[in-house]
């Protein structure tokens, strides 16, 4: 009879940690690692695998070992109530004043990130989880240090929670299955089951969150879909959840997943809840993935980056058309434009460039979208009314045309050029991000933008990209490591002189400069910042 597992818990002290680390939720973490964490390897291998080859041909394109799948007429399971209407999403990380503003933000869905929104350090991450369960039985509050208190409006119909674990490329080093390291995905994925599945389905039909839902983030492939599908299978059957509960929503931010959209919804039709057009990410991993392709891939400055580009607008109407056809939702992306509550001037630039983007969505076949705050689900909802009404959705739209590879990879289409103040604001970006989520916060105001760990990872790729193909800017300057080095200096010394020295000493703002070069500059190219980054957290 073979022994059971060594869990070994790591992690620094965490108040009220042992409600969610109890021995059975430890016994079902274990039991996910022993039977998923081989396959997740194996799959990480094909990752980079696949890479070798885009390096070496400079092409990706649609499977032609699953053309029946996407020839054959199917479609996924029906939502269940409480995501048929999905017109507003608000996102952001599992903190304590985070969860209580988007229960009650008026949003229909709130996507409570473990992910990029979250800096995942033990605490965070345990927390988080803790102030789930909390919200879930509404005994959740907050007082902030000026003083004021955050709770849940008394009877009022909360956000249906959406959970994001992290992708399948990151470990959880705090929390190990016989001396080796648990996936993160496993680790989030498997607390929130464990605790919440039967909570949560106890509830009935008639209440908005009435069952395990969630965001699964960075997916490559329909084999890595496969993988959580039979993940969701496992944990059904070990925790006595009837098959099917368990509903998911695919992010297609990459572009090897943007081939395969079809195989995804397939291999995950029981579960399947929809896809999300993960914009952000998808501009990194376009730039990863074709970062020695040549200048016909060099993506122009960040910001000029538009939906309205060819490769962009391909990928959108591709994701619309695959979802309607195969009965999902298809969700839109992330405005990455935050309000002001103290510059109106700000504030309506903000509110305007929002509305013309989920107009722009809701006009092209979307069924909802996302926002970072709760001042701009008004502006959603208005852009999705307009188009929807009463209806939950739209599904019976199509977008014509057929999307071919050579549109999704049109990236030389792209309007914009590379710029010095592109170039200084990727630096300024970087550093500010990265500075703060080795403090232990992942979602940052950062120039009047929501910032996370996909916008930081495009202005270190960017730059890198830059560099390695000689790009001129239109200063006349060549982007070489060493003028990255003086713009981190004067950024470095600008943000010194802003803040003062002893506030300048109290942030990680010299760790952030090394992170930052390592991954911007460093000769090698790093998948993830988040991988070198995370040995700098507690």
């Amino acid at each position: 009879m073979a022994s059971a597992p060594v869990v070994t818990v790591s992690g620094p002290p965490v108040d009220r940690a042992a409600e969610v680390l109890t021995a059975d939720a430890l016994a079902f973490l274990a039991g996910l690692h022993l039977a998923f964490d081989g396959r997740r390897r194996e799959l990480l291998a094909l990752r980079a695998e696949r890479r070798a080859g885009i390096a070496r041909t400079g092409r990706l394109d649609f499977l032609p070992e699953t053309a029946d799948i996407r020839a054959a007429e199917w479609t996924v399971a029906e939502a269940p109530r409480a995501l048929q209407d999905r017109r507003v999403e608000i996102t952001g990380p599992t903190d304590r004043r985070m969860t209580v503003n988007a229960l009650n933000s008026g949003a229909r869905v709130w996507l409570a990130d473990f992910e990029d929104a979250t800096s995942p350090t033990w605490a965070n991450l345990v927390q988080g989880q803790l102030n789930l369960i909390d919200a879930f039985e509404r005994r959740i509050d907050f007082t902030s240090a000026e003083g004021k208190s955050y709770a849940l409006k008394p009877d009022a119909e909360l956000a249906t929670v959406v959970v994001r674990p992290r992708g399948w490329h990151l470990d959880e080093r705090h929390l190990q299955v016989d001396g080796t390291p648990m996936a993160g995905a496993l680790f989030d994925f498997g607390l929130y089951f464990f605790h919440n599945a039967a909570r949560l389905g106890a509830r009935g039909p008639a209440d908005p969150n009435s069952g395990p839902y969630f965001y699964l983030p960075k997916t490559e492939s329909h084999l890595e879909a496969r993988l959580w599908n039979d993940v969701f299978v496992h944990a059904q059957r070990e925790l006595g959840i009837p098959q099917g509960t368990v509903r998911a929503t695919v992010l297609i931010e990459t572009i090897t997943a943007a081939f395969e959209m079809d195989e995804i919804l397939y291999e995950l039709r029981e579960h399947a809840a929809g896809l999300n057009a993960g914009r952000w990410d998808y501009l990194f991993s376009m730039i990863k993935n074709f970062r020695d392709a040549g200048e016909r891939f060099v993506l122009p400055d960040r910001n000029s980056v538009t939906m309205a580009a060819p490769f962009m607008q391909a990928y959108t109407r591709l994701l619309v058309r695959t979802c309607h056809r195969r009965g999902a939702h298809a969700i839109g992306g992330m405005a990455a434009f935050i309000p002001s509550r103290r510059d109106p001037d700000v504030n309506r630039a903000a509110l305007a460039k929002v509305a013309a983007d989920k107009d722009r969505e809701a006009a092209g076949g979307f069924d909802g979208s996302w926002v970072a705050h709760p001042d701009l689900v008004p502006v959603c909802r208005a852009s999705f009314d307009a188009v929807l009404g009463e209806a939950p959705h739209q599904k019976q739209r199509m977008p014509q045309g057929e999307v071919t590879a050579e549109q999704l990879l049109d990236v030389s289409a792209t309007e914009g050029g590379c710029t010095e103040d592109g170039l200084r604001s990727a630096v300024a970006v970087g550093l500010r991000y990265i500075e703060a989520w080795l403090r232990g916060h992942g979602a940052v105001a950062i120039f009047n933008l929501m910032e996370d760990a996909a916008t930081a990872e495009i202005s270190r790729s960017q730059l890198w990209q830059w560099i390695r193909n000689g790009v001129v800017l239109d200063s006349g300057e060549k982007a070489t490591a060493e003028l990255v080095r003086r713009r981190i200096d004067q950024e470095l010394a600008r943000l010194r002189g802003e803040l003062g020295g002893d506030a300048y000493a109290d942030g990680r703002w010299e760790a952030a400069r090394e992170l930052f070069e390592q991954v911007a500059l460093g000769e090698q190219f790093a998948d993830f910042l988040t991988l070198p980054g995370y040995a700098l957290l507690p």
